[in-house]
């Protein structure tokens, strides 16, 4: 690890961490946060992310071949339509770079989540974003 992030500012991990707090209690359901971080980790290339949203999945009683098929999720029937939709504005945000088309993954969200829960979804994708250029950043790795 290039730098322990968390001892080098432990008030900034305290705040990024309080904004984690608070995603897992606004009442979205944890299996779909999973599948959102997992999927931006996936596209962000952290190591330490995939691997802890994963395991987290798991524990949580997802399934191995539906954490596995994450990566794929358009090709299979694995996800729900809420899933799919937040899976989606998790790729489209997390990719902004690519210039993607929101308009159409908006209007899908919005057949499924509630303004709040689009609000709250789209802070837990920030948030993760945050976690994976950090842990990319600063070199984190997943334990063996």
């Amino acid at each position: 690890m290039r730098l322990e992030y968390y001892n080098a500012s432990p008030a900034a991990y305290k705040a990024w961490f309080a904004v984690e707090q608070y995603i897992r209690g606004c009442g979205l359901e944890h299996g779909l946060l999973h599948l959102i971080k997992l999927r931006a980790s996936q596209i962000n290339g952290c190591a330490f992310c995939v691997d802890m949203h994963s395991q987290e999945g798991l524990k949580d009683g997802d399934s191995v071949r539906r954490l596995f098929a994450v990566s794929a999720w358009r090709d299979t029937s694995f996800f729900s339509p809420r899933e799919r939709a937040a899976l989606a504005w998790t790729e489209a945000l997390t990719q902004l770079s690519q210039q993607p088309e929101l308009d159409a993954v908006y209007e899908d969200l919005k057949a499924h989540f509630t303004e709040k829960e689009m609000v709250d979804l789209t802070v837990a994708i920030s948030t993760i974003n945050g976690w994976n250029r950090l842990s990319v950043g600063f070199g984190a790795q997943p334990k063996d």
